[in-house]
């Protein structure tokens, strides 16, 4: 199963340096139970509103610097954050973007993405008719195949955020990450591991593709049905993440819809922090410090262990250091 090591993220941390916003990070200070210790790592002020964007400079400043772009360019079926980050980091490095998209996306985010630089192609009515035709193209064209967390490079930009975070919070214990796909997770925890930090996993418990391969011990498809879905809806998680999570530094933790959209909330109200709900995701993991904590959780210590903990969120220690990575804001407001 291949690994992602500290070095790849310390060379996506040079070849990205300069081309994206270093992450800011906030107290979370709100008088509540357990929040003393709690930080936000305000990750959704990021270039295109999401972390994505790291991955998408790492993968393509990569393969430029090792001669091996193709005059075709880049290419990704995805209508949502990583097509969005690799259409910009297209246009920020001067080469050209092709993004798939179902006939039936939305047409402000055709529009956004267009408006990066991109060529913009609708095909088909659903998801997998656009990614068909997208692996097309490739064959076709030559165009260098982008994916939004499946690969080594992706991976390693989004943890280079993890970085940022320590350089302003040396002292953390524990960083809380949301899962889909698992880019983000594998990324972020194989830094912190590096760094002797734990990291909580979390994922909405209708929409699990790592606690899933954690217990078949192997990556495998899963349903998908979560308000968050529009972001942490892999079916699949990728083996990066799965390897990354063979920790007992790792936490995996389950929420529901409800615990989400409470956190969601909580952040509006208590921080005016407008997030999407996979951002939110993150939050709802952590007991006593929204609305997603779960009483019958409260006797839990901030232990160690890979297993997905299906009744409710992470408890912080007394005195215990706690980040929450808010990943991303592209969001309907209206519901807020």
């Amino acid at each position: 199963m291949p690994e992602l090591s500290y070095p790849d993220l310390e060379s996506a941390a040079a070849r990205i340096a300069g081309r994206v916003r270093p992450v800011a990070v906030a107290s979370a200070q709100s008088g509540r139970p357990n929040a003393s210790g709690l930080h936000f790592a305000l990750e959704f002020m990021q270039h295109t509103g999401t972390f994505k964007a790291r991955g998408a400079q790492n993968f393509i400043r990569a393969h430029l610097v090792e001669g091996t772009f193709p005059e075709a360019g880049v290419t990704i079926a995805s209508g949502g954050n990583a097509g969005l980050a690799c259409a910009w980091a297209a246009r920020e490095a001067g080469v050209p973007a092709t993004v798939f998209l179902p006939t039936t996306a939305p047409m402000v985010k055709v529009e956004r993405l267009r408006s990066y630089g991109a060529t913009v192609e609708l095909v088909g009515a659903e998801y997998a008719e656009a990614a068909a035709a997208c692996r097309s193209f490739v064959e076709s064209s030559g165009a260098l195949s982008s994916h939004a967390y499946d690969h080594p490079l992706i991976a390693a930009g989004a943890g280079t955020l993890m970085t940022e975070i320590l350089e302003q919070v040396p002292d953390l214990d524990t960083v809380v990450v949301s899962v889909g796909g698992g880019g983000l997770f594998a990324g972020v925890a194989t830094a912190a591991a590096h760094h002797g930090v734990r990291t909580v996993a979390v994922e909405p418990k209708t929409c699990r593709a790592l606690g899933a391969a954690l217990e078949a011990g192997e990556p495998v498809d899963v349903t998908v049905d979560s308000v968050a879905a529009d972001s942490l809806g892999a079916r699949r998680a990728t083996p990066l993440a799965v390897a990354a999570a063979q920790s007992d530094l790792v936490t995996s933790v389950l929420v529901d819809d409800e615990a989400i959209i409470a956190a969601r909330t909580r952040l509006w109200d208590e921080h005016r922090l407008a997030v999407e709900h996979a951002a939110a995701t993150a939050l709802a993991g952590v007991s006593g410090t929204s609305d997603g904590a779960n009483s019958a959780d409260r006797g839990k210590t901030g232990s160690g262990s890979n297993a997905a903990d299906t009744t409710g969120g992470y408890v912080p220690a007394d005195g215990e250091k706690v980040c929450v990575v808010l990943c991303g804001a592209n969001t309907d407001l209206g519901d807020l």
